[in-house]
């Protein structure tokens, strides 16, 4: 499975996963703002790997075959989160 790594402007340490090049319509508009210009940083083929560095790589192939897109926040954006 192909898929698309961009890099957030506005966001550190913030990327979009996209199961198509460019496409950002995927993205929603209540977020799309927020996220700032998107750069390219990486293609992965996810069918070639076990694993990812900071995301579970089946929660990223799910997210991707169902809706085309995953999004990837910052390591203490999950934990404030987690914590309530």
């Amino acid at each position: 499975m192909p898929c698309f790594v961009y890099r957030c402007a506005n966001r550190a340490e913030t990327f979009v996963y996209l199961r198509e090049k460019d496409d950002f319509e995927r993205i929603p508009e209540s977020l799309r703002d927020g996220l700032g210009a998107l750069s390219l940083v990486m293609q992965l083929d996810l069918d070639a790997r076990d694993r990812l560095a900071r995301e579970d790589i089946e929660v990223v192939r799910e997210n991707l075959r169902r809706v085309g897109i995953h999004i990837q926040f910052p390591p203490d954006f999950a934990a404030l989160h987690a914590h309530g």
